[in-house]
């Protein structure tokens, strides 16, 4: 093994000069060599940017994946080189509850029906959730990590080093002043000269490398505009979805149709819109049916009607219905021809005609 013993002397020898001239500054009793005010800005502008990296990164990931223990384990597996293994996100258990909940009460009941249908569309925005967090992570999060573990930990390098040699070049300048004799004087006057060789070779690679920081600056923004873009195709797929969903789940009936596209002066007032299952026919359309309310509201009186889908009320003036309740229903002067008065015990309200069957 080759030992240099006077190499090793030479680099204790700087290390020591370098902890003497860090304690004597910290004192105030040797003079600091400043930075220039440029160099200043880039490196608080690149403490800023990695500052601001992390915190943009860690919440990103928060947003991706809420549960700490799986970011934990994910961590792990990244750092390991392994595969993350794909899990079944919250969407697809919802979406596999309904669709396991509709198959036992049956895909030809309209609840049945109605849990199938939701359960695939949960699992389709659980595939579109997948796709957003995967793209995020390879286009978003990926270019974030590399920064902060490569071209930042560069930079981090050379400023210990520039730091390094300007305590080295402030030894320097302590040495020559302390220097006395001829010689000595000369040998400090061209140790100064090389330390601050050195120094600006230094600084000025260090500068090189913080005015890169625009680079990264400009990198982050297509990335940004990446994970905008992936937001947006995420979300435009979710209510994509949702609007396919509701239109299978139910739709407006034909006479609220031809009554909404109407800018009468009428028309003003406050008029619920029932929603019917696509899958469960429409009393209303059957002949019976029709001429059957027909002559109730032409004549006074009340029958009794049988709820045929449970109907939430949306406003006082309404009724809630459950499925296959019996209750007695009536017309009311003025009132609109779709919705007819119900009576349940104490409780009265306007109920619409189409989840009726009346009785005879």
């Amino acid at each position: 093994m080759d030992f240099n013993v006077k190499r090793l002397a030479a680099d204790a020898g700087t290390l020591f000069s370098r902890a003497v001239q860090f304690t004597e500054e910290k004192f105030g009793q040797a003079e600091k060599t400043e930075l220039d005010a440029h160099l200043e800005n880039l490196l608080t502008r690149a403490e800023s940017t990695k500052h601001w990296t992390e915190k943009i990164l860690k919440q990103t990931e928060v947003l991706l994946q809420p549960n700490p223990n799986v970011r934990i384990e994910e961590f792990l597996y990244e750092k390991l080189d392994k595969k993350v293994p794909t899990r079944i996100n919250n969407h697809d258990l919802l979406g596999q509850s309904m669709i396991d909940s509709g198959t036992e009460f049956g895909p030809g009941t309209a609840y049945g029906n109605a849990l199938i249908k939701c359960g695939e569309t949960e699992k389709q925005i659980g595939g579109a959730e997948r796709e957003f967090i995967q793209s995020s992570a390879i286009n978003f999060l990926t270019p974030f990590r590399n920064f902060l573990e490569g071209d930042f930990k560069t930079i981090l390098k050379e400023r210990k080093l520039l730091q390094n040699k300007r305590l080295d070049l402030d030894a320097a300048k302590t040495k020559l002043k302390k220097a006395k004799m001829g010689d000595a004087r000369a040998l400090a006057e061209q140790d100064l000269k090389m330390t601050q060789s050195e120094f600006d070779r230094q600084a000025e690679i260090t500068r090189l490398l913080l005015e890169g920081i625009s680079s990264t600056h400009a990198h982050h923004l297509r990335c940004l505009n990446d994970f905008v873009e992936a937001q947006m195709t995420y979300y435009a797929q979710c209510y994509q979805y949702m609007v396919d969903l509701q239109k299978q789940l139910g739709s407006f009936p034909s006479a609220f149709s031809s009554n909404n596209n109407q800018s009468t002066a009428s028309a003003a007032a406050s008029i619920s819109v029932p929603i019917l299952p696509l899958s469960a026919p429409l009393p209303a359309t059957t002949t019976n049916a029709s001429s059957g309310f027909t002559e109730l509201q032409n004549f006074s009186g009340s029958r009794k009607a049988r709820v045929l889908y449970d109907y939430d009320a949306a406003g006082s003036n309404e009724l809630s219905l459950l499925a296959d309740e019996v209750i007695m229903v009536s017309s009311v002067p003025g009132m609109d021809s779709d919705w007819l008065m119900g009576e349940r015990g104490n409780q009265k309200g306007k109920v619409p005609i189409t989840y009726l069957e009346l009785l005879n």
